[in-house]
């Protein structure tokens, strides 16, 4: 029936569509890091960074690390780290180009040697390795242009999208997490004791980035991090649970909503059966009151994929989710009805006669009263 009163809205992703890495700045994504889960009994005096002698203010030009013996690696890829973890100011860039450049270089060194593989990174060089990290992308972001003017959240596609300038540098610092998150060299027991719950709400707090590149790398980091460290994934469900609820009941603005929804579809996806109580709930308080915020058409896609993939893994979820969805119908936006009414016919194609029967009636008013209107989307004109 909804076939004959609307024209069927956007096609759900697959699933193969749901997380898309962002484009690896060197030539193989695939990397791998080689490393010790302990320090070797020769290193009786581990060098951090905070031993490495340094001129504050000053970034020099250090030999490259494939150019010295192999015992003196290590040493010098924590002095790169070190020259890495110095922030600039790329508002204006004119300033320290230099410098930039230096670290530019360096950083991109790094992620050619992290991937080559050619030097084992024993725990101290890790841990530095994550502080060089967190230095560089734990940042307060810049306002929203709305918060500025004091305008409401327009179209991202009318809107200017905005770029980071420190993006050269922040690029390669993601690129450089990314491949030691997916390295099969990688020990997660090990990786685990700095990629800790505060580093991954920091994480989370950084997909409020109005850069939708670096929500990319967030989004394809995040998801990794859920698949390989299965200690985090309750907490990423809860910390994610939290973001929607702050979301949708005070702040009705949040820039990575749609990535959080792409990275849940794959989640939803691998559920077990039976359903998780946990899960049932997450998806009736949590993703239906997704529909309330006026701006549900920057992420519905998702959201309904997300929506139709537990009706698929659980049929009895059906009447409630139905329900839930009417429950936020719009009154006065038609183009929001045409988003709801496309989802109810993926909704519906995979609902089982015994569950339809459950909420005909209230399903055929909503629809009855949309045949009604008098807005050309509504009623096919």
């Amino acid at each position: 029936m909804l076939n004959k009163i609307m024209k069927r809205g956007q096609k759900k992703p697959s699933k193969s569509d749901i997380i898309e890495p962002p484009m690896p700045t060197s030539s193989s994504s695939s990397v791998t890091v080689n490393h010790a889960s302990r320090l070797s009994a020769a290193t009786l005096h581990p060098v951090t960074l905070a031993t490495v002698p340094h001129n504050p203010g000053t970034v020099e030009v250090l030999p490259m690390l494939r150019d010295v013996p192999m015992s003196e690696r290590h040493n010098l890829f924590l002095k790169k780290l070190q020259i890495c973890c110095f922030l600039f100011d790329f508002s204006d860039p004119t300033k320290s180009v230099r410098e930039k450049e230096i670290k530019r270089h360096t950083l991109a060194e790094l992620v050619d040697f992290v991937q080559s593989g050619s030097c084992k990174m024993n725990e101290v060089m890790q841990e530095e390795f994550i502080k060089m990290i967190s230095a560089n992308i734990f940042r307060c972001l810049p306002p929203a242009a709305h918060e500025n003017t004091g305008t409401e959240v327009g179209d991202p596609e009318e809107d200017e999208m905005f770029m980071d300038p420190s993006w050269p540098h922040l690029q390669l610092v993601y690129d450089l997490l990314l491949k030691y998150v997916v390295s099969s060299e990688t020990d997660t027991k090990i990786a685990k004791r700095y990629l800790d719950h505060s580093f991954v709400l920091k994480l989370l707090d950084l997909f409020d980035s109005e850069d939708m590149r670096e929500r990319e790398y967030l989004k394809t980091i995040l998801h990794r991090i859920y698949g390989r460290f299965m200690v985090h994934r309750p907490f990423i469900r809860n910390a994610i649970n939290n973001i929607f609820f702050r979301f949708i009941f005070e702040t009705e603005r949040y820039n990575g909503t749609g990535e959080l929804l792409e990275i849940l579809g794959s989640i939803i996806n691998g559920f077990a059966l039976p359903m998780k109580e946990e899960h049932k709930l997450f998806l009736v308080r949590a993703l239906i009151p997704l529909h309330k915020p006026k701006c549900v058409q920057l992420y519905h896609q998702q959201l309904s994929y997300c929506i139709t993939q537990f009706v698929e893994k659980d049929y009895r979820l059906a009447d409630a989710v139905i329900r839930g969805v009417l429950k936020y119908w719009p009154i006065t936006n038609c183009a929001k009805e045409v988003l709801f009414l496309g989802e109810l016919e993926e909704i519906l194609e995979v609902t089982h006669s015994a569950e339809f029967q459950r909420c005909m009636v209230p399903l055929f008013r909503q629809i009855g009263r949309s045949l009604n209107s008098s807005h050309f989307q509504m009623t096919g004109g």
